[in-house]
């Protein structure tokens, strides 16, 4: 049975009603399969829609079946009113003129029998009654679809703003071709194996480390200037590039020079990204330190996802050269009981799926949390972490319509993140106070990481 229109159970009852049920059948070509009522019906699945149609009448360009026959609109209508009008046609000719597209109005006599000839139904054809009902029925879905539509959730325009100029500024500190990563201190893979490297290396839950080889990436931070000053800099001008690194001299931690400028130049970026968050620049300098201090491991966390592989469990920042795995990080002075969680972090935010507008807002909230040490103004950046997670949820009511626990589970990511950063802490504290390994970091790293702010 092809399919009904939306006035076909309507005229069903109708037709029950005045004991006038009729069942057809189409005509020879439709396989005599048996149809209900329809004023206009589409094109069965079994007709190929590349071929072009023609109206069974005159020949013209057809729009569909129309009265149980594939007909032109010009057709339809002359079927309808003829019908109609109970109408009675006689041709001048011989009663067996050939009906065109040109000449289709010089003999209705004949246009009309050729209507009938080809199947058309004048039962098909609905009543006033019906065709009123059937407007009426078509007005109704678009006004219901029109209130569904004017119900979606929607950003505000500020709410907009706010996401297109995070976005912006990541797109402005996350190089994704890691250009500026042949600048660091070239990343050496050999040296002396750790026991924390044999360990990773035996974790085929973590990576597969005998494969290929793996390494971060970053460019080095300017050694003669610290946080306050990159602060400064931001406000005024922006971000510096980075300066001279140097050579490796030698170290059983045979990664941590080039892994360290890599942070360094991390956590420039994240500065740069810092400095566009709503709110940001009017807290004072004091709180802004302290914020960037207490969480630029964290954000440098959440953008390393970004070049995070699930298949290898690796980070891929552009060549061979720049392929880290857990082993290479072992080989800068940090150890599984940082890596192992770090992985199964990384791994559990990727299988997110988080839009990109998503990933900034949550890189904004973490780096706006009230409870960092030696923040003074708690309730005016709580105010600013508010207002980032109320865009964010309200993005993901928009975009993720059924993603009713996205936004927990995005948040549970940040307490991950809290206990990952507390191991860092641990591990460079440990590394730091041996003097051959801190003559490797950068002042930069050394300020971010090196003191407990009070």
């Amino acid at each position: 049975r092809i399919g009904l229109n939306e006035n076909a159970n309507s005229f069903f009852q109708h037709c029950a009603h005045k004991h006038c049920f009729i069942r057809h059948y189409r005509h020879d070509e439709m396989k005599m399969r048996p149809i209900g009522v329809s004023t206009s019906t589409q094109v069965p699945d079994e007709f190929d829609r590349n071929v072009p149609r023609i109206c069974g009448v005159c020949g013209d360009k057809a729009t569909g079946f129309h009265f149980n026959a594939m007909t032109c609109e010009g057709c339809k209508g002359f079927f309808r009113r003829s019908m109609k009008r109970k109408a009675s046609f006689t041709c001048p000719f011989n009663g067996s003129c050939t009906i065109t597209k040109d000449n289709r109005r010089h003999c209705q006599a004949c246009r009309l029998k050729r209507c009938l000839d080809i199947g058309m139904m004048k039962e098909f054809i609905l009543t006033d009654e019906e065709v009123q009902r059937k407007k009426e029925l078509i007005q109704r879905r678009k006004d219901e679809e029109a209130q569904r539509e004017a119900q979606k959730p929607r950003l505000s325009e500020e709410q907009r703003s706010i996401i297109d100029t995070l976005v912006d500024a990541h797109h402005k500190t996350y190089d994704d071709s890691y250009s500026d990563f042949s600048r660091f201190r070239p990343p050496v893979r050999e040296g002396p194996v750790t026991r924390s490297a044999s360990r990773a290396a035996s974790l085929h839950s973590l990576s597969d480390a005998s494969s290929d080889s793996f390494s971060h990436s970053s460019e080095s931070g300017d050694r003669k200037m610290n946080l306050s000053s990159l602060l400064m800099m931001y406000q005024e001008q922006g971000l510096s590039s980075s300066p001279d690194s140097k050579e490796d001299e030698g170290t059983s931690l045979s990664m941590l020079p080039h892994l360290a400028d890599l942070v360094s130049y991390s956590i420039q970026k994240v500065i740069g990204f810092a400095k566009t968050i709503p709110g940001f620049r009017e807290l004072t300098a004091e709180d802004q330190i302290a914020l960037l201090k207490s969480s630029a491991i964290e954000v440098i966390m959440l953008r390393s996802n970004q070049s995070f592989s699930l298949e290898d469990m690796s980070w891929s920042c552009g060549g061979p050269e720049f392929k880290y795995c857990v082993n290479d990080v072992t080989k800068a002075g940090h150890s599984l009981e940082l890596l192992e969680p770090l992985v199964k972090f990384q791994v559990g935010l990727k299988k997110l799926n988080l839009h990109e507008e998503e990933h900034v807002l949550l890189m904004a909230i973490c780096l706006l949390s009230p409870d960092r040490p030696g923040v003074q103004d708690h309730e005016r950046v709580e105010a600013l972490q508010d207002r980032i997670s109320e865009v964010l949820q309200a993005y993901i009511r928009a975009h993720h319509p059924g993603g009713r626990l996205l936004y927990a589970k995005m948040i549970q990511k940040l307490a991950d993140l809290r206990n990952l950063n507390e191991e860092h802490s641990k591990q460079y504290r440990s590394l730091s106070f041996q003097p051959e390994h801190s003559m490797q970091l950068t002042p930069l790293v050394l300020e971010v990481f090196g003191g407990q702010v009070t």
